[in-house]
C-alpha cells in the first residue's frame, strides 16, 4: 500500500518512531528507531494488517523491509519477531546465517528457538537471492566459485544468482567466460547466451 514515506522525525520511542509529512504524523515501528537520525528522512513501509491491528513498519533501507517480510512468511515468525532479528541493522548477516544454516546464530534471537530456527532456513533458504550482493562471497556460491577472478565476472555471477540461476548452472558457464575480457554487462549477455541454449 506504501512504499515509503519522506517527512521529518518527530518522536522516537523505544518501538517505534514518528515521521511527519504534510501535516500528518506517521507512528511507525521500526527494528531500531533511534538508527534514522533526525531530520528530514525516508523509510520504506510494510502495512500490517491484522484482525485487531493495522501496523506501519519502517526501515531505513529497502533490503531490510524485503527481509522482514520474508521472515513474516515463515510459520511461528510474527512481526515483532522479525523486527528483534532485524534490530542489528545487518541483514546480510542474518541471509548468511539462513544459506549457510547455522542455527547457533538465529537461537540468539528473542522468541526464535531450535525448532523455529530450524523452520526459517527450511522455508527461506536459496529464496533470498537478491540480498547475495551484501554477502561474503564465500556464503553466497561456495568457497571456490569467485576466488581470483576478475570483478567484473564476479559481478555477472552475482547478477545471475540474484536472477534465479543455481550455482550448479553458473558453475557450468563460468568457465566458458574465464578467457573473455569483457565488462560486467558483456559478461552477463555471454552467460545468458550460453544458458539459455543449455536449456
Amino acid at each position: 500500500m506504501y512504499d515509503y514515506i519522506k517527512g521529518n522525525v518527530t518522536r522516537v520511542t523505544p518501538e517505534y518512531l514518528v515521521v511527519e509529512q504534510q501535516g500528518i504524523g506517521w507512528q511507525i515501528f521500526a527494528p531500531n528507531p533511534y538508527s534514522f537520525g533526525d531530520g528530514e528522512i525516508q523509510v520504506f513501509t510494510h502495512h500490517h494488517v491484522r484482525e485487531d491491528a493495522a501496523l506501519l513498519f519502517g526501515f531505513p533501507t529497502l533490503e531490510q523491509r524485503e527481509l522482514f517480510r520474508k521472515l513474516i512468511s515463515v510459520s511461528g515468525i510474527g512481526p515483532k519477531g522479525a523486527l528483534a532479528i532485524l534490530a542489528s541493522g545487518q541483514p546480510q548477516y542474518v541471509v548468511e546465517a539462513i544459506e549457510a544454516e547455522d542455527e547457533k546464530y538465529l537461537i540468539k534471537f528473542p522468541g526464535v528457538g531450535k525448532k523455529t530456527a530450524r523452520q526459517i532456513i527450511l522455508d527461506l533458504k536459496g529464496k533470498l537471492n537478491e540480498f547475495f550482493g551484501e554477502l561474503p562471497v564465500e556464503a553466497q556460491l561456495g568457497d571456490t566459485l569467485f576466488s581470483g577472478d576478475a570483478v567484473e565476472l564476479e559481478e555477472a555471477m552475482l547478477a545471475l544468482a540474484a536472477l534465479g540461476y543455481s550455482e550448479r548452472e553458473i558453475t557450468k558457464v563460468k568457465p566458458k567466460l574465464k578467457d573473455l575480457d569483457l565488462d560486467t554487462e558483456g559478461y552477463m549477455k555471454r552467460a545468458l547466451q550460453l544458458l539459455l541454449k543449455q536449456s
